[in-house]
């Protein structure tokens, strides 16, 4: 059973979200929060396996709470906005966000995302997040980047996981392309992320992106 916590302020877009989660079978919703503040108290009480979190809510935002749920490692966040491309979503996934979708996703859409986050793929809706991952990487910033030279521990082979996650593939789609077991694959993901002291595989994606690799 996938435990949730729905953050979003308005109380409407709150109660069919939580309608639509409660229609499948495999997916439980804990708590409901109508703010950051809210939100981040109760995924420290409840614990839940997947956050679904509005990016604008009152009190706190949802890229402050975002950043709180993942530092404290009390679940994975998958961020709802109601735009396409915007500051909020690039500052989500900065803050560690397992991914992100629109609020108009149908609802099997929705339920598949909340599925593949809590399978630990935090790459949703292929075709949206690798653009989202390729205007983020062309954003001007105000820093030089990342230093190439932080990929000096990665190993060959997740190097080219590394370059799989930059084209926004899933395990099983690397597991295809690397011609390895779909395990393994996590396990590579699960290393190069600690190596590189990256929160998510949407991070690895970004830098990847960033760095050309």
């Amino acid at each position: 059973m996938i435990r949730v916590l729905v953050a979003e302020d308005q109380s409407a877009v709150r109660a069919g979200l939580v309608l639509i989660l409660r229609s499948a079978p495999d997916i439980e919703v804990v708590g409901e929060a109508a703010d950051g503040e809210e939100a981040v108290a109760l995924a420290r009480e409840l614990r839940p396996d997947l956050v679904l979190m509005d990016v604008q809510m009152p009190r706190l935002d949802g890229v402050s709470a975002t950043r709180q749920v993942v530092d404290g490692g009390l679940a994975d966040v998958l961020v709802l906005t109601t735009f396409d491309l915007d500051e909020y979503v690039f500052g989500a996934l900065r803050a560690g966000a397992s991914g992100f979708l629109l609020k108009n996703t149908e609802a099997r859409s929705l339920l598949d995302a909340v599925r593949t986050v809590a399978r630990g793929e935090g790459l949703i809706a292929p075709a949206v997040t690798r653009r989202l991952i390729a205007e983020f990487a062309a954003k001007p910033v105000r820093d030089p980047g990342p230093d190439p030279a932080v990929l000096e521990s990665l190993t060959r082979r997740e190097r080219e996981v590394l370059s799989c996650l930059g084209d926004g593939l899933s395990n099983a789609e690397i597991a295809g392309r690397l011609e390895m077991a779909e395990a393994t694959v996590k396990t590579h993901v699960s290393r190069l992320l600690g190596k590189l002291e990256l929160r998510s595989r949407v991070q690895a994606a970004v830098l990847a992106q960033e760095l050309g690799v």
